[in-house]
């Protein structure tokens, strides 16, 4: 009988795992409005750009700034759609864009990824997919922090493309 629920055990957990990792639950600082539903959810692959500069608060200090992402954004079916990029900006093939401002951050469950945001749209262009778009959540980020090192004298003004993964999800006013 032992040996029975040891068996049991190890399948339920080998199981557990064919499942494989379930989404993490946004967190409340970063939900939209009730008046809002979701719209559409995109994956983005690309990069998070850095530059080496000098320390905004200590000038003799060098530290990676934030510049841009740049990322292409896919649908479920994995069909390329779109494009991300400064502003923060959404675009799509069918001519549409958003652009964002940050409302609330996250660092979310990886520490070793870039946070997890909600932004409110700034603007809009367009009348296809990102044209009603009024909230866009960041979330299940993989990668894209800024280097730990190597922002020196040396390096001063030099780019670092560290490569991210990550989901967006657009929201638009409840018909």
């Amino acid at each position: 009988m032992l040996a029975l629920t040891a068996v049991a055990t190890c399948c339920v957990t080998v199981l557990a795992g064919c499942v494989g990792p379930q989404p993490s639950a946004v967190p409340a600082n970063l939900n939209v409005a009730p008046t809002q539903v979701l719209s559409l959810e995109l994956k983005a692959t690309g990069v998070q750009i850095y530059r080496c500069a000098i320390a905004k608060d200590d000038a003799s200090r060098f530290e990676w700034q934030f510049v841009a992402p740049e990322a292409d954004l896919f649908d479920q079916g994995g069909q390329k759609i779109g494009w991300h990029y400064a502003g923060p900006s959404w675009e799509s093939t069918d001519g549409s864009k958003v652009v964002g401002t940050v409302q609330a951050q996250n660092t979310g469950p990886d520490a070793n990824a870039i946070m997890w945001l909600l932004l409110s749209a700034k603007s809009n262009s367009g009348t296809g997919i990102f044209g009603q778009t009024q909230s866009i959540q960041r979330l299940q980020t993989v990668g894209g922090k800024a280097p730990a090192d190597g922002c020196n004298q040396t390096a001063l003004g030099k780019e670092a493309r560290v490569p991210y993964r990550a989901i967006y999800r657009f929201y638009s006013a409840k018909s």
